[in-house]
């Protein structure tokens, strides 16, 4: 009875990512039909504020996208040749995404720049018409994804992107409204610089979670002071070397650690170790190597940049 209720959980997580997938797919082909209808209609109504909205329903798409390929390529096992499968495509899709939102936002403000000598002639009625039509499009999508990124970190970022597309949408139909009511054709430049601003902060924090995982960088959420103290701590641990903490993707964690503990029970060790890295610190995957031998420690001693202070030591090492 064991083996058919373990089956019974594998199944329904299963059934969770194939109806993640499903209601992503959905939210991309809605995204990218309207994507292209707002491009055209950004450059025949002559609103760069659509196309500025336009640039942002792209990243939707791409994040729409992100989402989608990591859930396709975390199902490949790994092989031979990709020990950890193909799980890091998700980190440079989130590269190329940000650095595409980096180059629109660019584009954006030279043609702003470019306007506010002699803004063009803009239809405010189309203009109103396609954001409209934006809006409803990106609030499907949120009503959609929304019972899902509350259990994904990876639909929850797909959940955000449509949900400050919906505010740029929102700012292009007060625009086209003031266009509307005043003439004061300028209005349309501003607010497509401020949907420009609105999003470089985000694109800023992808582009530097991106780099820093691809980088091996400790992830944000590890505070590996703390995780340096806790090790220490540890029953029998007397120091600790080649502390390294890194990230597959955002939510895999990895740890390697040599602890220096000549008197202690090993398996006590590994257990307590291996506990106060899962609940405490989030680690999912860990190698330990536990040491009793003071010339081991101390030649990895020498190397160890995090530990500080290298003390010089008598002991001769053959290195094979």
């Amino acid at each position: 009875s064991t083996m058919s209720t373990h089956q019974g959980h594998d199944h329904s997580h299963a059934v969770v990512t194939e109806s993640n997938a499903k209601k992503l797919t959905f939210a991309l082909i809605l995204t990218s039909t309207f994507l292209v209808i707002e491009v055209i209609a950004g450059f025949i109504t002559q609103s760069l504020a659509l196309l500025s909205d336009a640039a942002h329903m792209f990243t939707d798409a791409a994040a729409l996208a992100i989402a989608l390929v990591a859930i396709k390529l975390g199902k490949l096992p790994a092989d031979s040749k990709r020990t950890f499968g193909y799980q890091r495509f998700e980190i440079l899709a989130a590269l190329f995404n940000a650095l595409m939102l980096f180059a629109v936002a660019i584009y954006i403000l030279y043609e702003a720049y470019q306007r506010f000598s002699q803004p063009p002639d803009i239809q405010s009625g189309g203009m109103m018409i396609v954001a409209t039509i934006g809006l409803i499009i990106n609030l499907i999508s949120m009503r959609i994804l929304f019972s899902s990124s509350q259990e994904s970190l990876n639909i929850k970022g797909a959940y955000l992107e449509v949900l400050s597309d919906a505010l740029g949408s929102v700012g292009v139909i007060i625009g086209a409204a003031i266009i509307y009511f005043t003439g004061w054709m300028w209005v349309d430049t501003l607010i497509a610089v401020c949907i420009g601003f609105w999003v470089l902060p985000r694109t800023w924090i992808l582009l530097k979670q991106s780099i820093n995982i691809l980088l091996e960088g400790v992830p944000d959420e590890i505070d590996i002071e703390n995780l340096r103290n806790d090790l220490l701590k540890l029953k029998g641990v007397e120091s600790i070397h080649q502390l390294k903490v890194w990230a597959i993707t955002s939510k895999n964690v990895h740890l390697t650690v040599h602890l220096f503990a000549p008197q202690a029970d090993r398996n006590e060790l590994y257990k307590d170790a291996l506990e106060m890295l899962t609940h405490q610190h989030g680690i999912t995957e860990m190698t330990l190597q536990i040491e009793d031998d003071e010339c081991i420690a101390h030649s990895h001693h020498q190397q160890d940049v995090l530990s500080g202070e290298v003390q010089p030591h008598s002991h001769q090492h053959k290195h094979e």
